[in-house]
């Protein structure tokens, strides 16, 4: 199991996204709304551990979510040792869609991209757990490749992109792995550079440097995540060197990525996270005893205040971070591989300016869709 990188910085790849419909019997059976009404789409994000789903309708240039759906199907779990997606877990889930079908339905949703990313990748029996998911359920997911997990997390941040940022890093940390994408956008103009990267999702990720391009300097996929990280260390009873041997070793696997290996923290550089580990440091840092998204979204951390918090998480130990509200319940057990990775991270790109993110893949398929149908008022 290796990181999943081009074939080389620079070279031009075949887009692997597609035009996808939802399963004919759901679309046949979704009423017509008025045509004054704007359309409302869905975006369904089945990863290693969890399940969720947006409904949203266009506003301007961004979208106004109608309905959410989360849960935690801990789909990944055994895979490591299996290679196959387990019973239980596929049970979890093919429930879990039942209830995202009747969303779908009660607000007669037309426009869906609905898609797996890591577990599904990786296991050996994913194809006819697809198949079992459309015949139970009603739902055609796709699974995408890690590059468009990629392409579409970058898409999703488009709006935090800094007028003067140059040099763009995106990361996002999922249960089963974290992609990395370095950003060029030097060359284009500063009110442009939003839009630059909103067109991501069209044509291939990696293309050669242009004029008012955004050009992906290189990108990788590594499949290690909250869930694969700590599974590969659950056997080390010590809570620190636990840690410290989950951080580096994914520092190793970082090796191959490379695109700026005297990058240092500037005013030009930026750095987005999206991932429930990122926004649960950004809470911890506010003090939030009550998630509040629109306090976290857009929130700027350095590297010092990312240490701090994961000093304290360090600090409390196991059971004093399953009683922390501000991690809550049902991050505890993951959230000090999470913040491994992102130690890592800013031990290898120390920065002044990290954007926290509260959005992510589901995000970036609503903006896709809607930007290929033309239903957004973007600037020019």
């Amino acid at each position: 199991m290796t990181p999943e990188r081009p074939d080389g910085a620079g070279a031009s790849l075949t887009s692997s996204e597609q035009r996808h419909r939802a399963a004919r019997s759901l679309s046949e059976k979704a009423p017509r709304r008025p045509g004054s009404t704007p359309p409302l789409y869905a975006a369904l994000d089945l990863g290693t551990n969890s399940c969720r789903m947006l409904i949203a309708r266009p506003q301007g240039g961004h979208f106004e979510v109608v309905d959410s759906f989360s849960k935690a199907v801990e789909l990944g779990t055994g895979l490591k040792n299996s290679g196959m997606l387990s019973h239980r877990p596929m049970q979890r889930t093919l429930q879990a869609l039942r209830i995202c079908r009747t969303k779908l339905e009660q607000h007669g949703v037309r426009k869906m991209r609905l898609v797996a990313t890591e577990a599904c990748r990786r296991a050996r029996n994913s194809a006819d757990f697809m198949r079992r998911a459309q015949r139970e359920t009603g739902l055609k997911l796709d699974i995408i490749t890690a590059e468009e997990e990629a392409r579409l997390a970058v898409v999703s941040c488009a709006s935090l992109v800094a007028p003067d940022t140059e040099q763009l890093l995106i990361i996002d940390i999922g249960g089963g792995s974290t992609e990395l994408v370095w950003i060029d956008i030097s060359r284009v103009a500063p009110e442009k550079r939003g839009n630059a990267i909103m067109s991501m999702h069209r044509g291939p990720f990696m293309r050669a440097p242009a004029d008012g391009i955004a050009h992906v300097v290189d990108w990788i996929s590594v499949p290690l995540g909250v869930a694969t990280l700590k599974d590969y260390f659950r056997e080390v009873d010590d809570d620190a060197a636990r840690f410290a041997l989950m951080s580096w070793y994914f520092e190793e696997q970082l090796e191959a990525f490379a695109p700026y290996r005297d990058a240092t923290a500037h005013e030009k550089f930026q750095i987005i996270g999206t991932s429930g580990t990122i926004t649960t440091v950004a809470a911890s840092y506010l003090r939030l005893k009550r998630y509040d998204r629109n306090k976290v979204d857009g929130l700027v951390m350095n590297s010092q205040q990312v240490d701090q918090v994961i000093r304290e998480y360090l600090a409390l130990g196991p059971i004093g971070r399953r009683q922390d509200p501000r991690i809550g319940r049902d991050r505890h057990t993951q959230i000090m591989s999470g913040a491994a990775i992102l130690t890592a991270l800013m031990r290898v790109w120390p920065t002044n300016r990290m954007s926290v993110a509260d959005r992510g893949l589901r995000e970036g398929l609503l903006f896709a869709q809607m930007s290929r149908d033309g239903v957004l008022d973007l600037k020019p």
